[in-house]
Parts: C-alpha cells; sequence; structure tokens
C-alpha cells in the first residue's frame, strides 16, 4: 500500500468515538507541557541577555493521521491500539536560534516536575541517513485527580530553523513520491543537510565572537578606559 492510501485509512465509528475521549486527554497533556515551556520562555525574555527558544509549535494528530500510522505499523485501527503504539499523538516542536542551545533547553526539560522524560534520540550527533537532524524526547505527563491519574505520552522535537526549514522540505519530496525519493534527488537533500548544518555551525561562531567583543567592551567600560 502507497504511503497516500495511508490517509484514506479511517476509524470505525465505536472507536473514533472513543479516540475522540482520548484527545480530550492529549489535549490536556499538551497543554501542561505548553504552560512549562512558556513559562521558560517568558524566564528567557525577562532575566536572560538572549533567548535561545526562537519560536514555539504545537499540534494534536488528526484521527486521519493516527489512523494512517496505525496501519502502516500493521496494527488495528483502535483507540486503544493508538493510546499504546503512538507516542507521538500530542507533539510540540521547539525552534532554537543556534544547535548548541538545544542540549541547554534538554537539560532544562528534563528537570521539570510537571512530567517525566522517558525516552530521547539525538539525531544531532547520530544523524540519520537522510541528513535528518533533530532532537527528539517522549514525556510522560500524568493529567492528576481529575483525569483519575492518566498518563499520556507528549513528543518535543527540538531543532535550529535550518533544520526546520530541511525536514519540512524533505518531507514535502517523501509524501511527492511515496516515501521512494529518487537516487539523485536523495543525494541532493543530503547535500543540502550538509551545508545547512556547516552553516548553523559558522553562525554559532559568529554568535560567539560578538558575545566576546561585547564583553570586552563591558570590561573596559568597567575599568575607566
Amino acid at each position: 500500500m502507497e504511503e497516500k492510501d495511508y490517509l484514506k485509512t479511517r476509524f470505525e465509528p465505536e472507536e473514533f468515538e472513543k479516540l475522540k475521549q482520548k484527545l480530550v486527554n492529549y489535549s490536556c497533556a499538551l497543554d501542561v507541557v505548553r504552560t512549562q515551556l512558556s513559562n521558560l520562555n517568558t524566564y528567557y525574555n525577562n532575566f536572560e541577555t538572549v533567548n535561545p527558544i526562537e519560536h514555539i509549535k504545537h499540534r494534536l494528530k488528526s484521527p486521519e493521521s493516527i489512523a494512517g500510522k496505525l496501519k502502516k505499523k500493521g496494527l488495528p485501527i483502535t483507540a486503544e491500539a493508538a493510546q499504546e503504539h503512538l507516542s507521538d499523538i500530542a507533539g510540540i516542536r521547539i525552534i532554537c536560534s543556534y544547535a548548541k542551545n538545544i542540549y541547554e533547553i534538554v537539560e532544562i526539560i528534563k528537570n521539570q516536575e510537571a512530567f517525566t522524560v522517558v525516552s530521547e534520540k539525538d539525531y544531532l550527533r547520530n544523524v540519520k541517513p537522510t541528513g535528518y537532524r533533530s532532537y527528539h524526547m517522549i514525556l510522560e505527563v500524568n493529567l492528576g485527580h481529575l483525569f483519575n491519574e492518566k498518563v499520556c505520552r507528549v513528543e518535543i522535537q527540538l531543532r535550529t530553523s535550518a533544520m526546520d526549514f530541511w525536514a519540512t522540505l524533505e518531507h514535502k519530496v517523501r509524501y511527492k513520491y511515496d516515501g521512494q525519493i529518487p537516487e539523485q534527488l536523495s543525494k541532493e537533500l543530503q547535500n543540502c543537510a550538509e551545508q545547512i548544518h556547516a552553516l548553523d555551525e559558522r553562525m554559532y561562531l559568529i554568535h560567539k565572537v560578538l558575545d566576546m567583543i561585547n564583553q570586552s567592551e563591558v570590561d573596559i567600560d568597567r575599568i575607566g578606559y
């Protein structure tokens, strides 16, 4: 079955109703994580000279997308299977200024009490063969007493703007060719990924040089020259 055909897969009416109830839980879990990240963003904006977070995106997978992913994995098209086997129904993407900032944000997320990090995948140091770079985390969020202590998973992806642009383009190409990207085009995407990585590194170097210059100017002012 081709990739586009998975989007035609649907839940049966009874399972669809069950899924809608579960999606309410995922929406609440998403709100918990978003609140923590919003607080972090506010902290950087008010108490640090530079905010490494450029912007934050969030989304809930549609029922059609969930059904398609279950079908692709060879799993039953049920709400229970979705909850048990899919970790990206609720997702957040954090876009950082520089790749080095990503690890700083990762450590902060790990220390939040509102949720628990249950898995991590570092595609910055362990780049995928396609050239894909990002940092993935799966969080478990306890929804508390009102939801009978139910736990939902939320996926977080952290990447730079350049990495995000590449990933969006690669996704469009993969969809266009039903996952079978022509070799020449695949090589071109890999080449672009390497150039983007080099560009990220060079821009970060310029950023650090400017920091050093600014710091030197501050030190001179303090001395009184």
